[in-house]
């Protein structure tokens, strides 16, 4: 089976053939037809030869920071569903959350000559900047922010802010679990929004009701110990991730406090851990799914032409379960 054969099962041209194959504009009844037969016939255009036509690879590279996340894979889900209907391809590269294999990952990509990148961002260093303003092929940020950089990210502030000033209202020993900030979504945007609501109600924060954690339930747990051996007295916990809070709160069961009763926790993302804890978690939902969508859009717009960069903030919503009611 060949272009020439579905053309002429088709009745339509083998021009009008390839341009549907590559994306290019036809006629929704002759689309239609054509989509018809290569359903029946179940034909399948050489990758290969479209790049020599195109000079396109049909494929995208994703550097993303951790394989195994919930968060993570939501938004992969996202990006391959715009890509994949467009015909692309994803080469996934995962980092572990080191910033020097992204760096890697963005130069192998750029110079085997992917269609386009997105990187699902961690921290933002001075190389990340340099490497970003190298690059010669489309690229979006997703996940963070970056000035001069077309990027999708979330409202970490915001949801920060309105975490806090929930559990604010119930409670007045309030203590931090956070992560590194460096990392300017999770670390620095929510430990702010955090301050922030503590700032507009006249509460000093002090250090000491603060710990930082990795991105895990174990660091939660532990960080959670150490945080609950100086300050017992805490009634309320604010965690920057689902996971740190999972595990807050597996360490505040064996330590005999009960939650919400004597310490209410929230975190952040609204994943599916949040939903299975004991008791379930409040959390701010964010998302993730549309994060990727967005940025596989954008990119999409960027490897068509040439198109302004574009900055999109996404929103968020409080869900509150048991362990703060």
């Amino acid at each position: 089976m060949n272009i020439e054969e579905i053309a002429k099962m088709a009745g339509v041209s083998r021009t009008t053939v390839s341009r549907f194959l590559n994306g290019g504009y036809v006629a929704e009844e002759k689309k239609e037809r054509i989509g018809k037969v290569i359903e029946e016939t179940g034909y399948r255009p050489s990758v290969q030869a479209q790049s020599l036509r195109t000079k396109k690879s049909r494929q995208i590279g994703v550097i993303l920071p951790k394989i195994n996340s919930d968060s993570i894979s939501e938004m992969v889900e996202g990006i391959s569903s715009v890509l994949g209907e467009k015909g692309y391809f994803l080469l996934l590269a995962n980092t572990e959350n080191n910033e020097k294999a992204e760096l890697n990952y963005l130069d192998i990509f750029s110079r085997n000559k992917v269609d386009g990148i997105i990187l699902i961002g961690t921290v933002m260093t001075e190389a990340h900047r340099e490497a970003f303003s190298s690059l010669t092929i489309p690229f979006v940020l997703a996940a963070q922010q970056a000035d001069g950089v077309s990027c999708v990210y979330y409202d970490d502030y915001g949801a920060a802010y309105a975490l806090t000033n929930l559990l604010l209202d119930k409670g007045s020993a309030i203590g931090y679990i956070g992560v590194r900030e460096d990392d300017k979504a999770a670390g620095y945007n929510r430990k702010h929004g955090f301050l922030a609501a503590l700032n507009e109600r006249g509460i000093r924060f002090d250090p000491s009701y603060g710990e930082v954690a990795l991105f895990s339930m174990q660091s939660g747990y532990e960080q959670a110990s150490e945080l609950f051996a100086r300050h017992p007295e805490i009634d309320s916990l604010f965690c920057a991730t689902d996971h740190i809070a999972a595990g807050a709160l597996l360490y505040l069961k064996g330590a005999g406090k009960s939650v919400p009763e004597q310490v209410r926790v929230a975190g952040v993302g609204d994943g599916k851990i949040s939903r299975v804890t004991s008791p379930t978690l409040t959390s701010a939902h964010l998302y993730y799914n549309e994060c990727g969508k967005k940025a596989a859009q954008i990119l999409l717009e960027r490897i068509a032409g040439e198109v302004p960069v574009q900055e999109i903030r996404l929103g968020y919503q409080i869900v509150e379960r048991e362990s703060t009611r």
